[in-house]
């Protein structure tokens, strides 16, 4: 790692940036609405967004930072383990393809904002719909706060914000000037901030993967044959920490289960994130969706020969003691200057543009579901706009706390907490897409349990460098093997939300009012139908 300041890359890194953040303030006025103080104005972009303006958008939303900086790091510091992250992209796109295009169908149909908006309209439930915000807002938090340590792990490659000694003001203020410039204009522009920059970030990552590190880098090291050698050698030393071998390259048997549950936990809970949602809304008609869901695979292409990276850092020799160096330390080492500078360029844009659908989304869900539900029932389009400003500027805050108070190599285990949580909303929402069965009572106590369930085991994983939250896997009660713990919590919430089900209908328990009708979920733009806010929920719908 250099001493100083790599000059060279840093210019180029800063080009891009001032590029991306003029584009930022630019977007207001792009595809600029009549009336912009609405929530699907700033909030969802107008729903106006095309099949190529929704690919690069949910792209840049769905691989971020984390997919440059976590998952290489993950392969680098314990092997193939970290592949999950490929198969888990496969396997969500034809699970999307079922249920995306009704959640778009109904929330266009009545003028839904967030996920919370549908469940409290579909169950007539505010209860389940707090329940389910409140849910996205804890799951987004670290997610967010990953972005940032993806920022921050380019800026310390280049040697900005100084050495360890130095002092904290002056090593964070990179960072919080990096901040303060995405607060600013996600604030400015709302959604076609990211759409816009979205367009730079996936063109940087694809001359980056697809043209250079997977052609230049191997040749420079010897083949891929000698990269898989390399870290084949590096995987057998045994790590003195655990006393156990540092990994492997493909994942032994007693890792099967853990690497299975985990990839299909993971691919269930992807699109349950508020921003995955946000960033689907945002689209102008059903088809644009489906479209989307066949076009996206090409992004877990680019996923799989990003992954690789993480072997071809041990070959080349990289050491680092934050494995989520690993890959800028990659890049400053192989590359020219200049072209290290383009590569922190597009980590940089690739947390930049989710962290901003992120802290929108969030905002989107207290405004719409805490503050409208349960503050301000009576507030206009326009006090939603402002205070879902106010709250996407408060969730970057908390965010950037995290990172500057936290241990910066336990972000990824943090994000994988806010899985297991998200997870538990899957039965509420896709559920809800397909069936009205379910009991609305129910939906609560299942979440309840699967979120008491998922956090106290995630509390009581211990690892070499922590002693609570030091993974996501845990022993799958009944089975003895270890599985993902997201993935058991959500079987345990489905089982307790069926059982209670009965229950509930056996002693004829209140039902709330469904809005909504079977020829919404099928509905499309140019059908007959205005969108509409949701009518206050009547005092029995409380729950």
């Amino acid at each position: 790692m250099n001493d100083g300041v790599n000059g060279v890359a840093l210019a180029v890194f800063i080009f891009f940036f001032v590029l991306v953040t003029v584009m930022g303030f630019l977007a207001a006025r792009w595809r600029k609405a009549a009336n912009e103080h609405t929530l699907d104005e700033w909030g969802l972009g107008g729903r106006s967004f095309g099949t190529w303006v929704t690919w690069f958008l949910l792209g840049g939303d769905l691989y971020t930072a984390y997919t440059f900086v976590a998952v290489p790091a993950a392969i680098y510091a314990a092997g193939a383990a970290g592949f999950f992250a490929v198969p888990y992209t496969i396997l969500v796109y034809p699970l999307i393809f079922t249920f995306l295009p009704r959640l778009w169908s109904v929330s266009h149909k009545h003028g839904y904002v967030t996920t919370s908006d549908f469940v409290r309209g579909r169950f007539g439930s505010k209860g389940l719909s707090l329940a389910v915000a409140v849910t996205g807002i804890l799951a987004t938090m670290p997610y967010i706060a990953l972005q940032l340590v993806g920022i921050q792990a380019v800026l310390d490659v280049m040697g900005v914000g100084g050495g360890e000694n130095t002092n904290w003001f002056i090593k964070d203020l990179p960072l919080l000037i990096a901040f303060g410039v995405l607060a600013a204009y996600t604030y400015s522009s709302g959604l076609r901030a990211p759409a816009l920059i979205a367009f730079v970030k996936d063109t940087l990552i694809y001359i980056v993967i697809a043209v250079v590190a997977i052609i230049y880098i191997p040749i420079k090291l010897g083949g891929f044959d000698e990269i898989f050698a390399s870290a084949q050698e590096a995987y057998s030393q045994t790590n003195p920490a655990t006393g156990a071998p540092r990994g492997s390259l493909v994942p032994g048997e007693a890792g099967q289960w853990t690497y299975a549950t985990l990839a299909l936990g993971s691919a269930l809970a992807l699109f349950m994130y508020p921003h995955s949602i946000t960033a689907t809304l945002s689209s102008r008609s059903r088809e644009v969706i489906r479209r989307n869901t066949t076009i996206l695979p090409l992004y877990s292409l680019m996923l799989g020969l990003l992954a690789l990276l993480g072997f071809m850092a041990i070959a080349a020799g990289v050491k680092v003691q934050n494995g989520q160096l690993a890959i800028p330390q990659l890049f400053e080492n192989m590359f020219p200057d200049w072209f290290a500078g383009v590569a922190f360029a597009a980590i940089g844009i690739g947390a930049l543009v989710p962290a901003a659908i992120m802290s929108i989304a969030a905002a989107n869900l207290f405004t719409r579901n805490i503050y409208k539900d349960f503050i301000k029932p009576d507030a206009t389009p326009k006090q939603e706009t402002a205070v879902s400003k106010i709250v996407s500027l408060l969730v970057k805050v908390g965010a950037l706390v995290f990172v500057l108070t936290m241990d910066k190599t336990v972000a990824i285990n943090f994000q994988l907490l806010g899985g297991i949580w998200i997870l538990q909303t899957f039965p509420a929402l896709v559920g809800g897409l397909f069936t009205r069965w379910f009991h609305r009572w129910a939906l609560i106590g299942g979440w309840a349990v699967g979120m008491i369930y998922g956090t106290v085991a995630a509390y009581g994983v211990a690892s070499p460098t922590q002693k609570h939250f030091g993974g996501s896997a845990k022993e799958i009660p009944g089975i003895g093997e270890i599985g993902y713990i997201g993935l058991t919590a959500f079987v345990i919430n489905v089982v307790v939300t069926v059982v209670l089900t009965f229950v509930m209908r056996a002693l004829k328990a209140p039902e709330g009012i469904d809005q909504t009708k079977p020829e919404d979920y099928t509905a499309d733009s140019g059908d007959p139908g205005v969108q509409v806010e949701l009518p206050p929920a009547t005092a029995g719908s409380a729950h």
